[in-house]
């Protein structure tokens, strides 16, 4: 379900920022440009609103369960770029079929993690809470930099070569 959940919705998110008229409310959960930073957006806020609604069903049931979403979390978000600098890196050019797949590689590989980790009990050695806040700091971090990007790769769109929401060159 977290998958499916996650892969309707940021697709969705991909057009809500267009469909909105450029709105500076939508921004911070949308992609406002086609960097590989937006596409990572649009993983992770799904990702949350999911582990937000499962935790008030499962969050008493595993005792690890923020320390397992943070590693579901950090794998998707992560292998996203990953995939995309690898494989363009080899390739030499960006195929956009394979980036609307790496989204949802990024999206499988995150829930078969938790999935493989809820069912084995696994233990956290840092704590839900420490989980839990540097989930929600990622998303602060996530809000921030899309008004305030870093003149690097990650944040520029190769469409057009701007950055962020005011599509600064």
């Amino acid at each position: 379900m977290g998958f499916v959940f996650t892969s309707v919705f940021g697709t969705l998110l991909h057009f809500a920022f267009d469909i909105s008229g450029k709105s500076i409310l939508v921004a911070p959960f949308s992609a406002v440009n086609e960097s590989i930073f937006e596409h990572m957006k649009l993983l992770y806020f799904p990702m949350l609103i999911f582990a937000l609604i499962q935790s008030k069903f499962y969050k008493d049931e595993y005792k690890s369960f923020w320390c397992i979403k943070l590693l579901g979390f950090l794998l998707g978000l992560i292998l996203i770029p990953v995939l995309y600098y690898t494989y363009t890196g080899i390739s030499g050019k960006s195929i956009d079929f394979i980036n609307i797949a790496i989204f949802f590689v990024a999206a499988a590989s995150t829930y078969i993690l938790e999935t493989k980790l809820f069912s084995s009990n696994f233990k956290c050695q840092f704590g839900n809470t420490l989980s839990l806040l540097i989930i929600l700091c990622i998303g602060i971090i996530f809000v921030l930099l899309t008004f305030f990007p870093f003149k690097i790769p990650l944040f520029r769109d190769p469409m057009t070569g701007t950055y962020g929401y005011k599509n600064k060159k």
